[in-house]
């Protein structure tokens, strides 16, 4: 059965408008960006394929192009589609982040660094700089690394916060294993990069841990 052929409130696109996107599930979500469907398959049924195949909607919207386009109904068109629609998150987020002081939207910053952080397949290591109103300045991937870790050097990240005109600064990297758990060189790390931006008058306010859930906020572990 055609989906045109549903009872409208069953309708992903007629439910998001009259309920909203949250009420839907992944599946009717990833049919309304698919639009249509393939001969034999409405675009939820193959939305709920692609699911399967993929293992859940965050590795395919973390799909590159060749396993991506390997999936029947995908191809690069779509691929670039999903890159536009991912990277117009991103904007909103970095938006929404600038309007108001980093301290006062705690959630803002987690979301916008898991978009920037979460999807990658190696460790970054990376710097939200901020004024002394605690307002965005700029965000920057100071290290790349492997699976595994990523070399940290402070004089480069000293070199950045002073390039910036920096007040504040909140850290973070990502665990590409998923375990947002800091190791001890995380905070021993964080400790000494603290100690050494006071110096010159630059505060450390956090650093978060990029994994699996929610970022893990070393500030309100208190080990800050």
């Amino acid at each position: 059965m055609s989906i045109r052929d549903w009872p409208a409130a069953e309708r992903p696109r007629e439910k998001l408008l009259a309920r909203g996107a949250a009420a839907l599930s992944d599946a009717e979500l990833l049919a309304i960006f698919l639009r249509t469907g393939v001969a034999g398959c409405s675009a939820v049924d193959l939305a709920r394929q692609l699911l399967g195949e993929f293992g859940s909607l965050r590795a395919l919207l973390e799909a590159d192009l060749a396993r991506f386009s390997r999936h029947l109904g995908l191809g690069p068109a779509k691929f670039a589609q999903l890159q536009a629609v991912l990277e117009m998150g991103r904007r909103h987020l970095a938006e929404r982040l600038q309007r108001d002081s980093a301290l006062e939207s705690p959630r803002a910053v987690r979301d916008y660094l898991k978009a920037q952080l979460r999807h990658e397949p190696h460790e970054l290591f990376a710097g939200l700089f901020l004024d002394s109103q605690h307002r965005v300045l700029a965000f920057e991937v100071l290290f790349r690394g492997t699976v595994d870790g990523a070399s940290v050097y402070p004089r480069q990240l000293l070199c950045r916060a002073l390039a910036h005109n920096a007040a504040a600064l909140i850290l973070a990297h990502n665990h590409p294993s998923g375990n947002a758990e800091p190791s001890l060189a995380d905070r021993q790390l964080t400790v000494r990069l603290k100690e050494l931006l006071g110096q010159i008058d630059v505060r450390v306010l956090d650093h978060f841990i990029v994994g699996e859930g929610e970022p893990l906020s070393m500030a309100e572990q208190g080990w800050l």
